[in-house]
């Protein structure tokens, strides 16, 4: 245990969606600076912005007709609607502002107005160019879980990845990995599709990763080898590749699934996995390896001595090291790869940016045995725009474009699975809102969730329990 003090870290709490936002503190609104940003625009993520003021001294008729509209008739959402909707103008324009006709929003949910606009604002309307069905974004979060399914494995559950084209899911233990279909995870007495046999039946699997094109598995453990496998159209072994320490604990994949990074105690493999060569082993200090994660140029290490350290890939130098006090169990980041989030043995949650000074804490202080974090991988949704139909999305709409992608906009829709011995928390990101809460009977091994979110599979004992996201 390190002696080290513990950083400061700001304090967050997990609220339930039955509380009032209004009553949290300050620092609830998670993340500060970008997250605390977007967490004020999931909040109103459908509503109009603010119209800036016009100057007091004569006024346009098309900045007086704009200023007189009230915020009620510029939001959408505030008359009932579900979700933005396109806005199209008719080729007809009321005369004047006296005319009975039909208007955009009438029917559609759109501006609304006691007394209609003049020909000039509707000049105005009109050159704002439609927002295509294709363009609109809506939340999706789980409301809730649906417990579907259970996979005997036979022996103690270890680890566990979970594909979505199609959906199978793969069970790891002692001697053997299990494969089962989609029909398994509806029931709770299927046998398994298949199942891969090690050649030393004492080979246990500790840890496993997914490639992102679901097609091949790697897995490792207690082997003194890292076992990469071909999952279609046959499951079989692609390849062994032998390790310089007798356990793996545990695995991390870079996100074009080039790098691969091995922890063992003491020392960190980097594998090239597409040519299967080693391509540097990485001393860390003693008992700080149990877990590993990889973003971007950066990889994190923790474990038993309780403080989390990041390492520059090119350099292999340290960067940073935050004593977090309590032992590191595991380690994830979410699908920007900006935050980095750790699972402590008292169950708190240290959230950390990868590029910025920013350490929050989300407390549970709660003594906890296990602790596995997942995020979902397509938390974040996201708009396109045709580019027949304008260079740049509104800026109302779209406050962020990672490079090299197509404009998307930010939803609520991000969240992650904490589980803590036997409790299942699932939470979204930003907010740290409790989407749903779900008790086992025993302590959470291990647990994987589907690339589509669909499904979530947790590790108990000699099963595996299968639970269909309700959305």
């Amino acid at each position: 245990m390190s002696e080290e003090k513990e950083d400061s870290f700001k304090i967050l709490r997990i609220y339930d969606e039955t509380e009032a936002i209004k009553k949290m503190p300050e620092s609830a609104g998670i993340f500060s600076h970008q997250w605390q940003q977007d967490h004020h625009q999931l909040d109103s993520a459908q509503e109009m912005p603010q119209l800036p003021p016009c100057p007091s001294v004569q006024r346009d008729p098309v900045c007086q007709e704009m200023h007189s509209m009230t915020q009620q008739q510029w939001d959408p959402q505030a008359q009932d609607t579900a979700g933005l909707q396109p806005m199209h103008f008719s080729e007809a324009e009321p005369e004047g502002g006296t005319s009975s006709g039909s208007y955009p929003g009438a029917t559609a949910g759109q501006f609304c107005s006691s007394s209609l606009p003049n020909r000039e604002v509707w000049s105005f309307l009109k050159a704002i160019p439609p927002i295509p069905d294709e363009a609109v974004v809506t939340r999706k979060s789980p409301r809730g879980s649906w417990r579907v399914g259970t996979l005997h494995h036979g022996k103690r559950v270890s680890a566990i990845a979970v594909s979505s084209a199609p959906h199978h899911v793969y069970t790891c233990g002692t001697g053997y990995i299990r494969v089962w279909d989609e029909d398994a995870l509806h029931a709770s007495d299927r046998a398994p599709q298949a199942q891969l046999d090690f050649q030393d039946p004492q080979n246990r699997v500790l840890t496993c990763k997914l490639l992102p094109d679901e097609q091949s598995l790697i897995t490792g453990g207690m082997a003194q080898a890292l076992t990469l496998w071909d999952l279609a159209p046959t499951p079989q072994i692609r390849a062994q590749m032998a390790s310089t320490g007798p356990i793996c604990y545990s695995l991390a994949l870079s996100s074009d699934a080039r790098i691969c990074l091995a922890s063992f105690n003491g020392f960190v493999e980097i594998w090239d996995v597409r040519n299967q060569i080693l391509i540097r082993k990485h001393e860390v200090p003693p008992y700080s390896s149990r877990c590993v994660d990889i973003t971007g140029f950066k990889f994190w290490t923790g474990g038993e001595d309780t403080i989390l350290y990041s390492w520059d890939m090119r350099s292999y130098q340290k960067l940073q090291q935050h004593s977090l006090c309590y032992e590191i169990l595991s380690i994830t980041h979410d699908p920007s790869e900006e935050w980095v989030l750790a699972g402590l043995k008292m169950s708190d949650i240290v959230i950390l940016h990868a590029h910025r000074e920013e350490k929050y804490k989300a407390v549970v202080q709660r003594y906890s045995q296990r602790h596995n974090l997942k995020f979902a991988s397509c938390g974040e949704l996201e708009a396109r725009w045709p580019h027949e139909f304008l260079s740049s999305p509104p800026s109302f709409l779209c406050y962020s474009r990672p490079r090299g992608l197509p404009y998307r906009m930010k939803s609520e829709g991000t969240y992650f699975v904490a589980t803590l011995d036997s409790t299942i928390h699932c939470l979204a990101a930003p907010s740290l809102r409790r989407l749903f809460q779900t008790e086992e009977c025993d302590d959470i091994l291990c647990c994987d969730m589907s690339s589509d979110s669909q499904y979530l599979v947790t590790g108990c004992r000699e099963r595996a329990t299968v639970y269909q996201l309700l959305y």
